[in-house]
């Protein structure tokens, strides 16, 4: 049920121990993730785009509604949600998204402060509003889920620690559970995040960025993938049909997914 896996999500942010939460992009992908022994499971907003055939940044939350519920009924363990900026402007304000997304059976979502319209930054007073409006929508709910607050500035341009901190200790002080400023690769600003903050971090896990290890004796909570896995799968697709057509071989498939992992996640 929705509410017993919100609580779960909930212990393991109360809990001291990393925790390592891949993103899926459909239900193959999550039901794979799962077998492999995830604690829990969150959405990408890229992956699940370009699964949709579409960019980032375009899904409609009519569309990452259903898309929820359909990995939440597939899957057993808690789905936080990348729901970018909550949708303020669609009917009904982020206060819709959460009930929407609720009722499709997440456990937590994240609120963004980066505004695709412009191009750039929300104003700090703006965004940790937002997040306000979300935190309360969120916590009145029977069995609350867990509201992250991103700073999105390192993988938007603006190399700004003072400003990340700065921008997610508003977050936190607005009533998110846990924070997360995607991008962040050095361990000390890593570091310095954990200790400014003193809440649960989120931290992106990213290619010659810290180990699993290494970020928990930081202090982070939890490691996400973000659209990292979907990108590699759909890099090994290109790759092998690329293979196929101009030199028409099929090495690709020397490395397949064994027959008896996918009957393992998909012979439910």
């Amino acid at each position: 049920m929705p509410d017993e896996r919100r609580a779960r999500f909930r212990a393991l942010h109360s809990a001291e121990e990393l925790f390592v939460m891949p993103n899926p992009w459909d239900v193959g992908s999550a039901r794979l993730l799962e077998t492999c022994g995830f604690e829990a499971l969150a959405t990408t907003s890229a992956g699940f785009a370009w699964a949709s055939g579409k960019l980032d940044q375009s899904v409609t939350r009519d569309e990452l509604v259903v898309h929820v519920a359909t990995l939440a009924d597939s899957t057993s363990v808690p789905l936080n949600v990348d729901s970018e900026r909550c949708y303020p402007d669609d009917p009904g304000g982020v206060a819709e998204t959460v009930a929407l997304l609720a009722g499709a059976g997440a456990a937590g979502l994240s609120v963004e402060d980066y505004d695709p319209a412009t191009g750039g930054m929300d104003d700090v007073d703006v965004a940790a509003q937002r997040v306000a409006d979300v935190a309360e929508a969120a916590h009145q709910l029977s069995d609350p889920m867990v509201v992250t607050g991103r700073a999105e500035n390192h993988i938007r341009g603006v190399d700004d620690l003072d400003d990340t901190i700065k921008r997610l200790l508003a977050y936190r002080d607005a009533g998110a559970d846990a924070v997360y400023a995607p991008g962040l690769s050095d361990l000390d600003q890593i570091a310095s995040v954990v200790e400014a903050v003193g809440i649960p971090v989120n931290v992106l896990a990213l290619p010659g960025g810290p180990s699993t290890a290494e970020l928990a004796s930081v202090g982070v909570r939890r490691v996400s993938t973000g659209s990292l896995l979907a990108g590699a799968a759909y890099a090994a697709l290109i790759a092998g049909a690329r293979e196929l057509i101009t030199g028409g071989t099929s090495r690709y498939a020397e490395s397949a997914i064994p027959r008896d992992v996918l009957k393992d996640a998909f012979d439910r």
